[in-house]
């Protein structure tokens, strides 16, 4: 495929991301300054070339999301007034996907907001990887490419699980894409019924599905706290489960949720590095698979004006 006026770009949010796409494609990192002034106001200076180019930006929405967020905003507009042909947003973690609906009254419908404010930055297309809820890529009035990690989580689990494995969702509203990956595995599905007590805190009540003496596969979007999951895991286990995987696209994880890995629930937390992993990953049964080579194909056939449909492809599905 050609390369010719591609231009990757990144912010300050996962810059090692950016490296690996770069590498594989065998291109340079756009050069660019990234900086805070002592009010914290950020200041950036693309130093490259990009008039006529077809610019890619590759920056997660992830902690600190303001600051992450706003950052992409100014260096779009950088890159808007220095006469890039398109300028396509690289977003593997959507911040603020969660806030996509008005579940309360008079609470905002953030996610609109923020993919609002995308397009009046400046941005021609988005490219990102499973969104909290797949009607988001509706709020967006350019064209947006969603893709899904379940291939990369796919590749790596294929040959350790066998026919015993069942796949759960952890709760009823994760039940489509629980059923993708039961479908995938060709195995039964189950879910799991929770109560959210707190932002931190989540009781499982009751599941549905094959658990006893069974090797258990939960499978959800993205986690902070790990709440839900090792309250999912508690109950698994409690219901006679033989192991508790989880397979997760994006995670953050606080404080809060390294003291309930540490309880040992989880037999293995599987995730990827759309957010920049953190060093104390090593320490727990955390597994990184790397979204690189998905985002690389998908750029390379972006630029190239070609179909990315086959990147959702698994097993010929």
């Amino acid at each position: 495929m050609k390369i010719d006026n591609l231009k990757i770009f990144t912010g300050r949010a996962h810059p090692a991301l950016a490296k690996a796409i770069t590498n594989s494609l065998q291109i340079p990192l756009g050069d660019m300054t990234v900086q805070s002034f002592p009010d914290s106001e950020t200041f950036v200076k693309v130093t490259d070339h990009v008039r006529g180019d077809d610019v890619f930006i590759i920056q997660p929405t992830c902690n600190p999301t303001n600051e992450s967020v706003m950052e992409l905003f100014i260096i779009v507009d950088a890159i808007k007034r220095a006469s890039a042909k398109r300028i396509t947003a690289v977003l593997p973690f959507f911040g603020y996907a969660r806030q996509d609906r008005k579940d309360q009254p008079r609470v905002p419908i953030t996610a609109k907001l923020v993919a609002n404010l995308l397009v009046a930055s400046g941005v021609d297309r988005v490219l990102t990887l499973d969104l909290h809820a797949t009607q988001i890529q509706g709020f967006f009035d350019i064209p947006c490419d969603h893709l899904y990690a379940s291939p990369v989580i796919y590749d790596y689990l294929k040959d350790k699980v066998g026919e015993n494995l069942t796949v759960f969702s952890p709760d009823v509203g994760g039940l489509k894409r629980a059923q993708s990956y039961a479908t995938l595995f060709n195995c039964p599905l189950g879910f799991i019924a929770k109560r959210r007590i707190s932002a931190e805190v989540v009781e499982a009540t009751s599941l549905v599905g094959e658990v006893e003496g069974k090797d258990i596969l939960i499978v959800d979007d993205m986690t902070e706290t790990a709440g839900t999951l090792t309250a999912a895991a508690k109950i698994l286990k409690s219901k006679g489960a033989k192991t508790v995987r989880a397979a997760v696209t994006h995670a953050q994880l606080t404080d809060s949720a390294y003291d309930r890995l540490s309880e040992k629930c989880l037999d293995e937390l599987i995730v990827t590095d759309s957010t920049p992993p953190q060093e104390r990953y090593k320490d727990y049964p955390i597994t990184v698979l790397s979204v690189a080579p998905l985002l690389t194909e998908a750029i390379l056939r972006i630029h190239n004006n070609m179909s990315v449909t086959s990147l959702f492809k698994v097993k010929g599905f």
